[in-house]
């Protein structure tokens, strides 16, 4: 049984169709990032799964359930974008309170506040008020007010915008445990890289309709093939591009593809000693998911 399905989403509001039938399916204990340029309709569809707007056509459920009732999203954890915690209450209260508003009580409570506590490493903090925490420990204890009823699916809107790399890291250890313990993310972001490195599975729409979806090495494969970029920089700059190398805006810097780096790389190397030149620096990189992106959704600014 799939975790979360959302199937033909449609939602217009006046002239703007921000939904145009987007799917997508989450598997159990999978982290699946939602990608796509400002206005392709990500944050319409994480409203409509999280219920704050009704769908004009579709189908959402969770874990085979239809999300229609009152009762059908209390497995279902939401993590704004926005921190949403009361900065002048300490830790410990504003865990308590939003225990509350998710509907746990008594010894049920305690517990979920002291795991959280450890969890989110706040526990040395828990009677500090919030307006005091950095901005990690604010996302760290956001996060943990969203999951403190323990959802099996967990929708992440950039969890790490605007923190340090130590706190990405300590975050992205936080939703590992998650997982381990049997939750499905849906994450959205912006950064690519960090969808690259951490995601299971990626769906890109844009206007509201799927772009693609898979493993990044499929999206890759299928959107820009398996060519390598080879950058390399000389001794001294190039009176002309060999063959197989172009030039860039640094007369000291040329450019080639390859799809076998292990065949190809060899001979380009040999050309440019042959043509008089030492390389300096050499850098082989392969296609990743922001060329996937700007491909399929072009190059266009969405503001």
């Amino acid at each position: 049984m799939l975790a979360l399905s959302v199937r033909e989403a449609r939602k217009v509001f006046g002239e703007v169709r921000a939904l145009d039938g987007v799917s997508l399916e989450l598997a159990g204990g999978e982290l699946l990032g939602l990608l796509g340029p400002n206005g392709a309709g990500k944050t319409t569809l994480v409203r409509a799964i999280a219920g704050r707007v009704r769908l004009d056509a579709g189908a959402i459920e969770l874990e085979g359930r239809a999300l229609d009732g009152n009762g059908a999203r209390a497995g279902l954890g939401v993590v704004p974008q926005e921190v949403a915690v009361y900065p002048l209450l300490t830790a410990r209260e504003n865990l308590e309170a939003f225990g509350r508003f998710h509907g746990l009580g008594g010894e049920t409570l305690r517990g979920a506040v002291a795991w959280a506590l450890e969890w989110t490493g706040l526990g040395g903090r828990e009677r500090e008020p919030v307006k005091r925490f950095s901005g990690g420990m604010r996302r760290r204890l956001n996060i943990a007010c969203g999951v403190l009823h323990q959802p099996r699916v967990v929708l992440l809107d950039e969890p790490t915008v605007g923190v340090d790399p130590q706190s990405r890291e300590r975050i992205y250890d936080m939703l590992g445990r998650l997982r381990r313990d049997g939750a499905s993310l849906l994450l959205t972001t912006h950064q690519l890289e960090e969808a690259e490195a951490r995601c299971d599975r990626v769906v890109i729409i844009d206007h509201g309709r799927n772009v693609a979806s898979g493993t990044v090495a499929e999206l890759t494969a299928r959107a820009v093939g398996g060519r390598h970029t080879v950058t390399v920089a000389l001794d001294k700059p190039a009176a002309s591009p060999p063959t197989g190398f172009a030039a860039t805006d640094s007369p000291e810097v040329l450019m080639a593809t390859v799809a076998d780096v292990d065949a190809e790389l060899p001979a380009l190397i040999h050309r440019l000693r042959e043509a008089g030149a030492a390389v300096r620096d050499l850098q082989v990189r392969r296609p990743g998911l922001a060329e996937v992106f700007i491909t399929l959704t072009g190059r266009e600014l969405r503001e």
